[in-house]
């Protein structure tokens, strides 16, 4: 066989050879099995998941972490959860930074699969904190938006809302003036809506096996408190926080009571979670789809952009841009810990 023949056919070849939860090094299409194990602490470490891997997709990889002078200094395949398929993480000890999520996202289109870069990453295997936005992020919906339907506003709240999540309409503002547009709604469709929230793939097997490794979970959301609520109940959440709509004879008034929950109230829950937990920083992780989690995301050890829009993805440490939440486990459950293999 020649070689250019030989080449092919190991492109063409699952990767077998790399036994799961294992580090391995990898030069010129050989894999050889490393004693030692990279460090949590340091290095960037780049996942790839939700894809059908071989080793073209390795060595395309590769020259593009190059292209970015990022040299892979290890790699291993693991599967954090049968409800996965096996990922790729490729260590690079040295690297100035990470390169710009979108083109991540871009370059792993090509590959069909997706693509993150993180540094410190969480350890699922200790305790932790998750903070999530509700609306679009734990649920599938935008709450205000379907109460306004109900209202026949849609269209007009719709659009604020849209502005408000692309950063380009105060959280606050946008707010208020959606709420007013919902004075006369009935209690009792909001109790409906309430009944039929739709979870966002993935989120309730997330929040099991979270649980089970002793994480705190917890809402933020610019929402509604009965909306995070049902949502507490449904995925088995330590505690909430969303804003209060007022009501008056059994009919929404059109306000919000009390402080609201903006993009700098998100981010002090979250530091004021991990301060009562007693939990170092990396060991917190924020996830939402809209600029008004950024703040958020940015207080966290690690912030993920859900489903999110380009400013978010681009802001964010990492994003998780289509299929299950359950795909979060990719990011925590690096293989770095002997226990592991």
């Amino acid at each position: 066989m020649s070689n250019a023949n030989m080449a092919q056919h190991s492109a063409e070849q699952p990767l077998s050879q790399l036994t799961l939860n294992k580090w391995f090094s990898y030069q010129k299409g050989v894999f050889a099995p490393l004693n030692t194990i990279p460090s949590r602490e340091r290095g960037l470490f780049s996942i790839a998941f939700a894809g059908d891997f071989s080793m073209a997709h390795i060595n395309s990889m590769i020259e593009f972490f190059a292209i970015h002078q990022q040299n892979v200094t290890a790699m291993c395949q693991y599967q954090p959860d049968l409800g996965l398929s096996p990922a790729l993480c490729f260590y690079i000890e040295n690297a100035e930074r990470a390169i710009n999520p979108l083109e991540l996202q871009t370059f792993a289109n090509t590959l069909a699969c997706q693509l993150v870069q993180v540094t410190s990453p969480p350890d699922l295997q200790k305790p932790g904190l998750l903070v999530m936005d509700m609306d679009s992020t734990a649920i599938t919906i935008e709450c205000i938006d379907e109460i306004a339907r109900l209202a026949n506003v849609y269209d007009e709240v719709a659009n604020v809302t849209a502005q408000a999540m692309a950063g380009k309409l105060d959280f606050s503002e946008s707010l208020h003036q959606r709420v007013a547009k919902l004075e006369g709604i009935e209690k009792s469709l909001i109790d409906e809506l309430k009944s039929a929230l739709p979870l966002m793939p993935g989120i309730k097997a997330l929040c099991q096996i979270l649980k089970h490794h002793d994480w705190y979970l917890a809402i933020a959301s610019g929402g509604f408190v009965p909306f995070a609520e049902r949502v507490q109940e449904l995925i088995n959440l330590d505690e909430v926080h969303a804003n209060v709509l007022e009501f008056k004879d059994d009919k929404l008034t059109g306000k919000v009571l009390g402080g609201i929950v903006d993009a700098e109230q998100k981010a002090v829950i979250l530091e004021s979670l991990q301060q009562k937990l007693g939990l170092e920083k990396t060991q917190t992780v924020a996830i939402g789809d809209g600029a008004n989690d950024l703040k958020m995301m940015a207080q966290a050890g690690l912030g993920v952009a859900v489903h999110g829009k380009p400013k978010v993805v681009e802001q964010a440490q990492a994003a998780i841009c289509q299929g299950s939440l359950l795909q979060l486990l990719y990011m925590l459950a690096v293989p770095l810990n002997p226990s592991q293999g």
